[in-house]
This record gives structure tokens, sequence and C-alpha cells, in this order.
């Protein structure tokens, strides 16, 4: 008997009919003898529609009380699901994040979980009961409701599979599995059958949108099995797990962008360690995180520094910059929020040269207006003009052979 946890996102319990097919795979897991955990997000558009309340009566809401009122999108779902079960004969029983005790960190909208207490969930397993558990929410140590921000679901699934030692956390979305790249844009996208951990960390930390980093560093730390499937269609959708040897494995297994981002630039500061700090340390102490970052001499013995944060953050970061170059005579700050970043990620540009050089080469050929760069091991990314951000990357999935299925060999590690 395996113990697994099932994830639903909002597209796949948007219904009531919805909700009632999410039943029958549960009961289908349960009928084969497994033990499952089933987190749930809100149902369809639900939580923006909270937003959207929320912004009629304020337009900057307490977080604290945002918080209490995005959380309840998450108790509908639960609370449906474990009737549709119980209509089927599949003992069921909905909770809350308070009622789990998943304590997070006192930071409302983008809180973190510290830890879960699964005494409850254990209890319920043992008589035969299907825990129907709220994602993206918890409680803090006061006991205030919190949520847990973007991906808030997939992260609490995995964060219950790490506390539940399950065998494998599934995530059920709308997609059916990971692809090279993102089909509706190349429509020669390859379904990937599996990736490493370290592979699946860069593509969500570059844009990939199929599973959050939060999540996936859940995973990673603890060595639980992620896989990613449809939950509106059968099949083995992809597996991310530790790193297998391969033969000959691909140069580039993926290619992800993310059009959310913004750059902030500010030319001619004095070319040293403290005034970087000082522009940035009030946009770290507003909680927005920095992504690209680059610093550039001139003859002068000045530096410029140009860096990126998401462009939900974009306005308030710029008028925290704007501040904080005031005292650098000569000084300039600009800004713009029209720039999208690729990046190419694959384990095997550990060991291929030229993968930079072929990079350039298509984004050449293809004219981009190349902004920043940076890199790891198994990634480079590059920040680019939004407007040339689709002609990119269908460009580099060809030249990185991303349409045709790989020729590697699994082999079993000893």
């Amino acid at each position: 008997m395996s113990l697994i946890v099932q994830k639903y996102g909002g597209t796949s319990v948007g219904s009531l009919e919805l909700i009632q097919r999410v039943a029958a795979r549960v009961a289908a897991v349960r009928e084969r003898g497994d033990d499952i955990v089933v987190v749930v997000s809100a149902m369809g558009d639900a939580t923006d529609r909270l937003l959207d309340l929320a912004r009629g009566i304020c337009p900057e809401p307490a977080p604290r009380e945002l918080d209490a009122l995005l959380a309840t999108g998450e108790q509908v779902s639960v609370a449906l699901l474990a009737m549709a079960l119980e209509a089927r004969g599949v003992k069921a029983r909905s909770f809350t994040g308070a009622q789990v005790r998943i304590v997070t960190s006192p930071v409302h909208t983008r809180a973190r979980i510290h830890r879960i207490e699964t005494d409850r969930l254990r209890a319920a397993l043992r008589e035969g009961i299907v825990p129907v558990v709220a994602g993206f929410q918890g409680v803090d140590a006061d006991g205030n409701i919190t949520t847990i921000g973007r991906g808030g679901s997939d992260t609490t699934a995995v964060a219950l599979a790490v506390a539940l030692g399950a065998d494998e956390c599934q995530i059920l979305t709308d997609v059916d599995g990971v692809y090279t790249t993102d089909p509706r844009m190349v429509p020669e996208a390859r379904r990937l059958d599996r990736l490493s951990f370290e592979e699946m960390l860069e593509l969500a930390g570059q844009g990939s949108r199929v599973l959050h980093l939060r999540c996936v560093e859940f995973a990673a730390k603890y060595n639980v099995p992620l896989r990613v499937a449809s939950s509106f269609a059968t099949g083995p959708g992809t597996l991310i797990c530790k790193e297998e040897r391969r033969v000959e494995a691909p140069v580039v297994s993926g290619i992800a962008f993310n059009r959310d981002e913004a750059q902030i630039t500010v030319t001619n500061l004095p070319n040293e360690p403290l005034a970087i700090h000082r522009l940035l340390e009030p946009v770290s102490a507003a909680s927005i995180e920095i992504d690209m970052i680059a610093l550039t001499g001139n003859r002068e013995g000045l530096t410029d520094l140009s860096f990126t944060v998401h462009r939900d953050d974009y306005p308030k970061a710029l008028r925290l910059v704007r501040a904080a170059a005031a005292v650098f005579e000569g000084s300039t700050v600009s800004g713009d929020e029209r720039v999208a970043k690729l990046a190419v990620v694959g384990v095997g540009m550990r060991s291929h040269a030229g993968v930079a050089t072929r990079l350039f080469e298509a984004l050449a050929a293809e004219g981009a207006a190349v902004r920043l760069v940076s890199t790891s091991e198994i990634k480079i990314s590059v920040l680019i003009p939004e407007e040339q951000l689709e002609a990119c990357v269908k460009r580099l999935h060809a030249a990185f052979g991303l349409d045709r299925p790989p020729e590697s060999v699994a082999l079993p590690i000893p």
C-alpha cells in the first residue's frame, strides 16, 4: 500500500461537474488499495473574484484581512469535494490549514511554511478517511490565518507529502506534464517523461508555470518524487526526481520564459559595495525579490547597476530606488517593464561546450537585443525586449533540436 498526495488546481475543480470528476479519480486510488491525501485550490477564478471584492472596498486592503478573505476560496472547494466523495461511498473529511495546523511565518499574503502537525491527518488515514486539505493557507503562531502566495497549493501538497512521508506527490492540472517549452507558443514542443529536480528548479525559477519554485525546492530537499499530470485525461505525465545517469543526455532539456519581468537601471554610481547596498537595501526590506543583476564599470571610475524585479513589484521598487539614488550626485534611474526573460536549461550542459555560442547565434539571427545575462552550471538566461520573446523561443527550440525525440538511454545507478 502506498501513500499518495494529490493536488488539484483551480481549473480542475472549477465547477460541480469537475469536482465530481476529481472525486471519481480519488475514489479510484482508494479502490486500488492506496491511501491518499488530497490538496485542493479554490474553484476556477474564485481567488480573483475575492481580490476584486477586497479592492472594491479598499485599493490596498489590510494584509491580515485579505488573507482571511482569500482563505475562504479553498474552504468551499474542500467541503464540496468531501461531500462528493461521501456521496460515492468514500469516507472523506475536509480540513482547513488551521485545522491541520499548517504553521507558517507571520508574513501575510506570502507566508512560508514552518511546520505541519500531522496527528489529525494520520488519525483520519488510520480510520480509512480521505483527508481533503485546503491548499494555499495556514496559520501563524498566534492563530492568524495566512496565505502562502503564488503557487501556494503546490507548496502545501509537497510539504504535506514530506511531513507524511508520502511515496509520491502528484500535481494534477490542466496540462499533461512538463514540456520542452510552452506548447501554446511552440506547437512542436514535446512532453518530457522525466526531469531531474535540478532541471525543474531551473525551469521553475526561470518562468515555467507548470510548478512553482518553492514546491520543487521542498521536493528536492526531502527527495519526494513529484509527478505532473493532467486531471482531465489519463497518462503518465512527467516524473521529477533525483538525477539519473544517462548516456549522451540531451544538452538542453527545455526552454523557460517569463513575461512578468521589469528592469531597473541606475547609472553613474560610486564604484563601491556600499553604494549598491544603499540602493538595494530598501527593495529587500520591502520583501521585493531581485532576480537578474549586473554591474558595469565605466572609464570615470563609476558603475551602472541593472536588475530585474517582478512586474507587479515594479512601481514600488522604482519609487524606492529613485529615493535611494537621490543621494548620489549625477546618478540617473530608468526603468522598463516591457522586457521578458528566457532560459535554456539542461543537465547535459555540464559536459557540452558551445551552448552559449549556439544560444547567441540563434538570438542574433532574430536580431534580439540582449539586456542582461545570467548563468549557472545547467542554465543560461537572457533578458530581451518582450516583443522579441516569441520569435526567440521558437528559434532556440529548433536550434537545440527540442522538436526531436531524445536518443539517450537511461542507465541504472549502481
